[in-house]
């Protein structure tokens, strides 16, 4: 069975990281995903992993740092990270005209073929504005994926949820392109609302138990990477997403 991952965004508020890294060892993590804010020591960062058995395979990397690319591939062969995920754009640019959708597609596949030549996979990570029409009634997901035709997808499939779309519509269609997935979970409404909404794998309204086999048979996921965006207790939250990544098996 594919390994159960942990995007260490979800314990950003939790450090040291060391001891994170430590706890999710001991919880049975054999891998974690990176992100932007823990790069700037790679050197420090790949030493904790080795320390603690873990390894790095995916990173997500901000539009800027893919732009400096010596910098990126540099930070990637240190950490051992196999593909970079592209993770969002700035906020004031999530509701932009679909002229500016079609210019980060094109951005997104140029930058495909420099770190696909490197031998890292390359792809986008989507949240909830995607999926939000632009001005003609098009999905700026759609723009991105048959604009950058050779990007990979982590798909975030709570985000997708959020955006108001259906997952299994995006499986059908594009489940070729996606390579990892997030496993986030969506808390019922009124319910953690100091977490933003969002629950403990297995403990919302997503359905993973059933979700995970459709996963497995519609997409090409080799990677998938638990994660919630504000945790008020990383361990519980670390716990409960590897008790229900082993129920699933």
């Amino acid at each position: 069975m594919t390994e159960l991952s942990f995007q260490l965004y979800s314990a950003r508020n939790f450090p040291p990281t060391d001891a994170v890294l430590a706890k999710l060892k001991a919880l049975g993590y054999g891998q974690v995903e990176g992100y932007g804010g823990l790069y700037a020591d790679a050197a420090t960062l790949a030493a904790s992993l080795k320390a603690n058995g873990l390894t790095m395979p995916t990173g997500h990397f901000g539009l800027d740092m893919l732009k400096d690319i010596s910098t990126t591939l540099k930070t990637a062969e240190t950490l051992g990270i196999k593909t970079v995920f592209c993770p969002a754009i700035p906020q004031d640019q999530r509701k932009q005209p679909e002229a500016g959708w079609v210019q980060l597609a094109e951005t997104l596949a140029e930058l495909a073929v420099t770190y696909k030549k490197a031998g890292l996979g390359f792809g986008w990570h989507n949240h909830h504005f995607e999926f939000w029409p632009t001005e003609t009634g098009k999905l700026p997901m759609n723009i991105i994926l048959d604009t950058a035709k050779d990007i990979e997808w982590e798909a975030d499939v709570a985000w997708i949820v959020r955006g108001e779309n259906d997952p299994q519509k995006w499986f059908d269609a594009y489940g070729q392109r996606i390579t990892a997935v997030h496993v986030k979970d969506i808390a019922p409404a009124g319910v953690a609302e100091d977490e933003d909404g969002w629950a403990d794998p297995g403990q919302g309204t997503m359905g993973w138990d059933k979700l995970i086999g459709t996963i497995r048979a519609k997409t090409r996921a080799q990677y998938f990477v638990a994660e919630h965006d504000n945790p008020s207790d990383v361990n519980r939250f670390a716990t409960r997403a590897m008790d229900a990544w082993k129920s699933w098996k």
